[in-house]
């Protein structure tokens, strides 16, 4: 049996290979190296056969590595977490996260992998990611408040997301309500978090971030949004995804600390730096327009709407005359 990890890395360090020299490494056949490249390609990898060498990749793939992760993360931070799972294939990290809960889990966790088969955004859309396009991500995080106290949380932590990748060193990260990462107007990544536990508390939060990082045109045709991915914003240079997962968790951990200790008022003005919706034209999904004013103390979207403020706790927004959808 050939592990596709194993196959793909090898690959990827002695390009070019053929196929008849896999065979012998893995010792197989060569039909069952070509049936696993087959699977790695329907997966996104970017597998080129080279006429008369072999296999090579046409663009470069960095696996995800649960050691390398840990190395990058401050070391009073890597001891907070019970375990950092790196997986290569789940339905998806959130899922993934909620079994563990499930199970018994209870100290904060983290949970990355490869490919998500049934990956998971606001209002049940899929999320696609292409083998080592992309970053998805789960962090458990316990409160001891209860469930009321933890409005906001989401645009929190999309605000740790901001953070952590201008510490990076990209550039003109926005926040559009509620759970959406966008540069220049297109989506970068999206968080979704839920809930579990005493709604008295204690209670849970598990955390999933999914994040653009080189995407090719074949994965884009499945986002119905327009979008970008780190790649372009760093001007074709594909970020570390190591150290990229060690950056997010790093400031979650942190961010989430200063949440615990406050409520999302005390982020209020630092949502607004970010804020991609403030004084733009927009419309709810129940046909509700006006525009928009920024957001309250306990995270909702402020409208001024022909008959005077609202606040919206959530549901769809999309800013009019453009196709930004939240």
């Amino acid at each position: 049996m050939i592990e596709a990890r194993q196959l793909l890395q090898c690959i990827a360090e002695s390009v070019p290979i053929s196929c008849s020299e896999l065979a012998r490494r893995f010792g197989v056949s060569r039909a069952a190296i070509w049936k696993q490249v087959e699977n790695l390609r329907a997966l996104g990898a970017p597998i080129h056969a080279k006429a008369g060498s072999g296999y090579e990749l046409l663009g470069p793939i960095e696996l995800l590595d649960r050691d390398a992760i840990m190395a990058a993360l401050p070391a009073q931070l890597g001891r907070r977490l019970q375990s950092i799972a790196v997986h290569w294939q789940l339905d998806s990290t959130n899922s993934e996260m909620l079994r563990h809960v499930q199970h018994g889990g209870n100290a904060m966790a983290a949970c990355l992998c490869e490919v998500q088969s049934a990956g998971r955004g606001r209002h049940g859309r899929s999320w696609h990611l292409p083998l080592g396009g992309g970053l998805a991500m789960s962090l458990l995080r316990n409160f001891e408040k209860p469930m009321s106290s933890l409005a906001g949380l989401s645009l929190v932590c999309g605000i740790a997301v901001a953070q952590a990748l201008e510490h990076l060193g990209f550039a003109g990260v926005q926040l559009k309500w509620p759970n959406d990462v966008q540069v220049g107007g297109r989506k970068l990544a999206g968080i979704l978090v839920e809930l579990g536990g005493d709604a008295l508390g204690p209670c849970h939060a598990v955390i999933g971030i999914g994040i653009n990082v080189r995407l090719d045109e074949n994965a884009g045709r499945d986002i119905d949004q327009p979008w970008i991915d780190l790649a372009a914003i760093a001007e074709g240079q594909t970020p570390d995804r190591n150290r990229l997962a060690a950056a997010l968790l790093a400031e979650l951990i942190t961010t989430l600390d200063e949440f615990e200790q406050s409520t999302f008022a005390a982020f209020v003005d630092r949502y607004a730096g970010y804020d991609a919706l403030k004084g733009r034209p927009v419309l709810a999904g129940n046909g509700l327009g006006g525009k928009a004013l920024g957001i309250d103390a306990r995270g909702r979207l402020r409208v001024m709407t022909p008959d005077g403020e609202l606040a919206v706790d959530s549901g769809e927004i999309s800013v009019r005359g453009g196709a930004e959808t939240a």
